[in-house]
């Protein structure tokens, strides 16, 4: 599926979400492009976001590349450490506000946080919540997209996109997919399994070129 003619009116308006990857968010509306903490101060998000628009608008995606939208989430590990925060209602707050800075910045659109409640309807047109347990984390595998953002959603992942990095230089998707596997592996204190999704909106030989890039880099899938 190269672009969006061949996309449902439905689906063709479905928002693109950059979102954190922390296994409890999902997003009932919108298609997610995960970076640890959404991207708030990771190193080369900059260039991260325009290798996606660009790859994205090449095919056939540039309305909602343009029009890509950034989301918050409670309970947030990264932002509570990366930030040096004593707590999550902390963290809750202060994500809120330097994302909406990173928003500014990147030229994304903010819709707002997703709680641990029921599905919320967050602003231009997301919608999501948090469904892992309140205070633990249960992933125990890292998933890669390469194909156009999360395609089924998975309790049991962190989620990593890289539907972009054939797009950028390699040393710079090198480090910025390596802090994000640290981190994670911290978090749970362990290795972690290594999977990919390879299906999305994004044409067959983009996927391919993006797991080349994973493959060359050393992450090895079965």
């Amino acid at each position: 599926m190269s672009d969006t003619q061949n996309l449902t009116n439905e689906q063709a308006n479905v928002p693109f979400v950059i979102a954190c990857g922390d296994e409890g968010v999902q997003i009932n509306h919108g298609r997610r492009f995960a970076f640890l903490g959404a991207g708030l101060k990771m190193a080369d998000f900059s260039l991260a976001i325009k290798a996606l628009r660009d790859t994205l608008s090449e095919h056939g995606f540039a309305k909602q590349a343009k029009g890509m939208t950034i989301v918050a989430n409670e309970e947030n590990a990264y932002v509570k450490q990366i930030l040096d925060l004593n707590d999550f209602d902390e963290a809750n707050a202060s994500m809120q506000q330097y994302l909406q800075v990173v928003a500014e910045k990147e030229q994304l659109l903010y819709a707002g946080m997703l709680p641990f409640a029921d599905p919320l309807e967050l602003e231009h047109t997301v919608k999501g919540h948090m469904v892992r347990p309140k205070g633990i984390h249960i992933a125990n595998k890292i998933c890669f997209t390469v194909g156009g953002g999360e395609n089924t959603y998975n309790l049991g992942q962190y989620l990593i996109s890289a539907d972009w990095i054939a797009k950028a230089p390699l040393d710079m998707v090198k480090a910025t997919l390596a802090a994000q596997v640290e981190f994670y592996e911290a978090l749970a204190k362990r290795p972690l399994l290594k999977v990919i999704e390879i299906e999305g909106v994004l044409p067959e030989e983009v996927s391919l070129a993006n797991r080349q890039v994973l493959s060359d880099l050393g992450y090895n899938f079965s």
